[in-house]
């Protein structure tokens, strides 16, 4: 039997053209998409609003947070990940929501499978990493949050 003690859950995430890495314990719950519609004057990183167990949730787009556009998902793959949130405002917005690409996948890794790399990044991400060959990028889950914070305020 492998000892797992040394191997963290995580949950890779397939955005347009990219794939974010994150633990597991960060994702509250993951939904099938519904179609959202953002409030009028809203900024382009969001996506809309999402009523998940009697709370209404920011909906971010990671694409167009980290300067790209907003990109709706194809077919019927798309997915709305519920996250925790971790910073200061948790009290007042205790989860968030990103529009994803496909399904999310889980994993278990070892430090030593996952390497930092050198490598453009966005204002959404923290870092770009190398997981068993293939590129994922860390979100900067603050400055998502900050994102969140801003859209339930307005």
């Amino acid at each position: 039997m492998k000892d797992t003690t040394d191997t963290l859950s995580c949950v890779m995430i397939p955005m347009n053209g990219r794939q974010l890495l994150l633990p597991n314990v960060s994702i509250a719950e993951v939904v099938d998409f519904v179609s959202t519609e953002a409030p009028a004057g809203a900024p382009e990183w969001m996506a809309g609003m999402l009523e998940w167990r009697g709370l209404s949730l920011p909906v971010i787009s990671y694409d167009a947070a980290n300067g790209g556009h907003a990109t709706a998902p194809g077919g019927n793959r798309g997915r709305i990940v519920v996250l925790n949130t971790i910073g200061d405002h948790h009290n007042s917005v205790p989860f968030m929501a990103l529009v994803t690409q496909g399904i999310p996948s889980q994993t278990r890794l070892t430090e030593d499978q996952v390497k930092r790399i050198d490598g453009d990044t966005g204002s959404a991400d923290l870092m770009q990493v190398e997981v068993e060959g293939e590129t994922a990028y860390i979100p900067d889950l603050g400055f998502l949050e900050s994102l969140a914070v801003e859209a339930s305020k307005g």
